[in-house]
């Protein structure tokens, strides 16, 4: 069983990246992708994936309204914030809404070990050869 991956982003070019990248990882499959916060919001509920990737800015809803319902259906599920604004002002504003890690678009690197980070803290990490524990 894979860990599920719902990634929210108005750049088509930004998603379709960022789920060549997250699904070559062993493990991790891109569930669900939303254009915009308010889609995010019923893919999450509709899929119910392991882990959430939203952009801030969308239109819509943004990212930090998203990430407030997300976690109010989902509470157990990661959010990460994959964004160009990254002020320690923005990344306070994004934990009140239920974000849990904050990455910038210009670190891209650093999504992987981002993702790997919160999903050992939440132990989603399947172990090859094992099953994920959900």
């Amino acid at each position: 069983m894979s860990v599920q991956i719902l990634i929210a982003d108005d750049s088509q070019l930004v998603r379709r990246l960022l789920r060549v990248s997250l699904e070559q990882h062993e493990g991790w499959r891109v569930c669900a992708e939303a254009k915009n916060g308010q889609q995010a919001v019923e893919k999450a509920t509709e899929t119910k994936p392991d882990l959430i990737v939203l952009d801030w800015v969308m239109p819509v809803m943004d990212g930090l309204q998203a990430a407030r319902e997300i976690a109010r259906i989902l509470p157990v599920v990661p959010i990460l914030m994959f964004t160009l604004h990254d002020s320690p002002a923005f990344k306070l504003a994004a934990k009140r809404s239920g974000v849990r890690r904050v990455v910038s678009k210009a670190d891209s690197g650093a999504m992987i070990s981002a993702i790997e980070g919160l999903l050992s803290q939440e132990n989603l990490t399947p172990v090859p050869g094992t099953l994920s524990t959900r």
